[in-house]
């Protein structure tokens, strides 16, 4: 706490009135951070023969109210409480002069403050509508009745007493407790002389007499781990990025350009901070043409091995690369490089840390209290308690706290299959129906509708994505029709079946064949990202390239093909970093890409070149090419040309933008060139040429290719497919 040092003038005449001591069991409750409303025992208060003064100030020698200059001393009653009837008819303006064994200072006394919290904060809090709700919980700095401190205010409805602890009181708590708000369960308390970078906990008697220390749930800055306390912060950020807000609404995201690089922060440049990210990650991402970006979590969490998603601070960005005003000027940059920034969100669940989220009053509060739909069978952790108005507000406003204060553009929902489905990884017996006797999770789902709605309304041009893997109707259907409200989703069916298709031998592709075409039975079921995620390169399941059969050259021919084939398909498009270079080895947290590959003096540098290099070209060629993304969600804008090829190996398809302009897209998956291969093609189209081919030279191709326009006689094109590549072609009057 900032103290004052002073130098007043000894106290003079006779020594004030000793106060009424406090009732027994009051002062017990008191000392023991179990009562609910200290303000009502310490401070300024009438009292017969004047005013009385009591001050709780532990390890204090000696303590004097000061009035209009003058010094009166407190009597001590003993524990560190001090108190005086002091003789004014009103409460005065007044300060405490506090005497330690290192000396003097003079200091507001809390408990002199009105609550900091209005009426209309808590009645949103109790009806779980508080949007801003970071606004009204956590550590807030600001300057109530003239007095610059924080305010301080916790959410723990079960709990006898909080107390506010901190390195300003040496981590113990009695000094500063905290007075209950009444039915909202909010507690509160303005210490004046706090600010930015002070670091504190609340300490939490539970309803059974247990105390112990707990991170903030709403700090929006935490210490770096293994420490683990919150940080009173203040942001000072002054933004850049006007033109990107004002113009981010003005495309639907399902009908615009939507290419996406995953990255994971920490590994992507091991050592670099957020500010020093923003010098290269912006000029890379945009070098290779992607639109977005997507942060794996960013929010506050203990074990880095966990990638982020065991959250323990949901309102603070991770402190390892530093604090919010960094990670905001990360945000400004990609933006300001014309760049989108999607994070993930981890709503699902919590992990049990005794510090953190978990029991946080002693009792369960942000999970369910029965245990069987508290305990996330897979991962450890807590599940969240969706059906609780506070809770659900809690995560509502975190959703827009990400959009409002870090100006995010997209939400991408982790673990939602897990959300929605009351048996999710649970064998009979250990769940129970819902009240229509089915197997969904009504609050989880009504959490989501909520927090979709409310992004979107609040939020424009924002995108929420769902990571959902089963085949729940209307993810992204809008919640006026009964649908969860998302933007888009994951389609995890497309990935699990194209890996699948493209591990197999070319001989044996052919009985697979129809792993790469159901995708289009149910394209249009959904707003749909094709995704390359992280997931699909750790743990064993290797590297892109590395799944792919066949030598060197073949291997990185199937990569090259593949994601041609991909950024052709309906949908939108995520790659997880490393797999734009093709680098062999799966994602390591700790040494992040294999950098190395492309260096200059490495002998196979050019191979890895070659593939970002088409990496770059795919996205030049589908910013540029309405087809390939305007009507990703519109049956029209889709038509198989060869759907059926099995023996050969091979896929074409047509795709049309909104004036009826078509792109042509063909893939060979067998290792054999296909010499006057004859496909279909619209009528009204006389001669096509290639815009792009993942054979050409450059990118370690073969370069066997169509050279000049390819002329269509009745609708019949005749082509030389490259092996193992893809082609896309264009009417060659648009060229």
């Amino acid at each position: 706490m900032a103290l004052r040092e002073t130098s007043l003038p000894e106290p003079s005449g006779p020594l004030p009135p000793v106060a009424v001591p406090l009732d027994a069991a009051e002062r017990e409750r008191l000392l023991a951070g179990a009562h609910h409303d200290p303000h009502a025992l310490l401070g300024a208060h009438p009292a017969p023969g004047g005013t009385l003064f009591r001050v709780l100030r532990p390890f204090a020698r000696a303590v004097s109210v000061v009035i209009d200059g003058t010094r009166n001393t407190l009597h001590s009653e003993g524990d560190g409480l001090f108190a005086a009837v002091l003789p004014y008819a009103d409460i005065p303006s007044y300060t405490l002069l506090v005497t330690y064994e290192g000396g003097e200072h003079e200091v507001d006394d809390p408990y002199r403050f009105l609550p900091a919290l209005g009426e209309l904060d808590l009645h949103l809090i109790r009806e779980g509508r508080h949007e801003q709700l970071w606004k009204a919980l956590g550590a807030e700095p600001m300057t109530h009745q003239g007095v610059a401190g924080t305010r301080f205010a916790v959410w723990a409805p079960n709990a006898q007493g909080v107390r506010v602890a901190g390195d300003f009181t040496f981590w113990d708590g009695t000094q500063f407790p905290m007075r209950s708000l009444g039915a909202s369960g909010v507690w509160e308390l303005f210490l004046p002389g706090i600010g930015e970078g002070a670091r504190y906990k609340f300490e939490i008697t539970s309803r059974y007499g247990e105390r112990f220390l707990k991170a903030d749930p709403m700090a929006r800055r935490a210490e770096v781990p293994p420490d683990t306390a919150s940080i009173v912060t203040a942001s000072h950020y002054e933004w850049g990025d006007e033109d990107w807000l004002a113009h981010r609404a003005d495309t639907p995201v399902h009908e615009a350009p939507f290419s996406v690089y995953e990255v994971h922060l920490p590994s992507w440049r091991p050592g670099l901070d957020y500010r020093r990210l923003a010098e290269e990650l912006p000029r890379y991402v945009k070098d290779l043409g992607f639109t977005h970006v997507e942060l794996m979590p960013v929010s506050q969490h203990p074990f880095s091995g966990s990638w982020g998603y065991q959250v323990t601070g949901f309102y603070a960005p991770a402190a390892r690369l530093g604090g919010p005003d960094d990670f905001k000027y990360l945000i400004d940059a990609l933006h300001q490089a014309g760049i989108g920034v999607i994070m993930d969100w981890v709503p699902a669940h919590f992990p049990k840390d005794d510090w953190a989220l978990a029991r946080f009053d002693g009792d369960p509060l942000y999970e369910p209290g029965d245990s069987r739909r508290a305990e996330h069978p897979d991962w450890g952790t807590y599940e969240f308690d969706f059906g609780r108005t506070e809770v659900r507000n809690f995560l509502v406003a975190n959703a827009v706290y990400w959009c409002e204060e870090f100006h995010i553009d997209g939400l991408r929902v982790d673990a939602v299959a897990s959300m929605l489905y009351l048996d999710y990884s649970r064998d009979s017996g250990q769940w129970t129906p819902n009240v229509f006797g089915g197997r969904e999770d009504l609050d989880a789902v009504a959490f989501l509708q909520e927090m979709n709605a409310t992004v979107y309304r609040r939020c424009p041009g924002v995108v929420t994505i769902a990571e959902e893997s089963t085949a729940w109707d209307g993810v992204t259907r809008p919640t006026d029709s009964g649908g969860l409200g998302f933007g888009l989703k994951w389609n995890m069916g497309w990935m699990h079946d194209s890996l699948e298709y493209i591990q197999h031998e070319p001989v044996h592709r052919k009985y697979h064949h129809h792993e790469m075409t159901f995708s289009m039975i149910y394209a249009y079921s959904e707003n749909y990202v094709l995704p390359i995620s992280h997931d699909e390169v750790v743990h064993g399941k290797q590297a892109l390239v590395s799944k792919m059969p066949g030598d060197w050259w073949q291997r990185r021919a199937n990569h090259r093909a593949y994601l041609g084939f991909m950024w052709a398909h309906p949908g939108k498009q995520l790659l997880f970093m490393g797999q734009e270079f093709a680098q062999g080895g799966e994602w390591s947290e700790p040494e992040g890409p294999e950098w190395w590959l492309l260096d200059p003096d490495y002998v196979a540098q050019a191979d890895h070149r070659g593939v970002r290099d088409l990496v770059r070209d795919l996205n030049s060629v589908y910013r540029r090419t309405p087809a390939l993304w305007q009507r990703d969600t519109d049956p029209g804008g889709f038509q198989w040309t060869i759907g059926d090829a099995a023996d050969d190996n091979i896929f074409g398809f047509l795709r049309y933008d909104a004036e009826g302009s078509p792109l042509l897209a063909l893939s060979n998956f067998s290792p054999v060139v296909r010499h006057d291969y004859e496909v279909g093609v619209p009528k009204d189209v006389g001669a096509w040429q290639e815009i792009l081919n993942t054979d050409t030279a450059c990118y370690g191709g073969g370069d066997v290719a169509n050279e000049g326009p390819v002329t269509s006689r009745d609708g019949r094109i005749r082509l030389t497919l490259p092996p193992l590549a893809t082609v896309w072609l264009t009417p060659s009057s648009s060229l």
